[in-house]
């Protein structure tokens, strides 16, 4: 099954995801700061990577330019994470280098949804 990194600072968001994930057959890499992230998005390989945007340490919208700005992570896909719903906070965290955007609360079907789609885009790894 693929390898998903969820960088996510709030430990309830990290447990909920993680556990609904990985009931799904994904394997899980977890990081709690945006530098943590960065660092395990270049040593772990994972296939896609669930990006909070509000990070102690390095933020999303950084870690995601960093992680886009590497040619040996520039091809993970990254899904933005955010609280932030507004149409702007879609448009910077694209700009950023997200490939997709969803909101929290997390509504699972339509993550998933996103995940697959992503995964499904991504070339295979080498």
């Amino acid at each position: 099954m693929p390898k998903i990194l969820l960088v996510e600072d709030n430990e309830m968001n990290r447990d909920m995801l993680s556990r609904r994930l990985e009931k799904r057959g994904y394997t899980l890499a977890i990081a709690a700061d945006g530098g943590i992230g960065v660092e395990l998005a270049r040593s772990g390989a994972p296939d896609l990577i669930l990006m909070d945007m509000s990070l102690p340490v390095i933020d999303g919208w950084e870690a995601t330019k960093l992680l886009k700005a590497d040619p040996a992570t520039k091809a993970i896909p990254i899904i933005a994470l955010t609280a932030h719903a507004m149409d702007s906070d879609r448009v910077k965290a694209l700009e950023a280098g997200c490939d997709d955007f969803d909101t929290k609360p997390v509504e699972l079907a339509r993550l998933l949804t996103k995940i697959e789609e992503l995964l499904k885009k991504s070339p295979p790894k080498a």
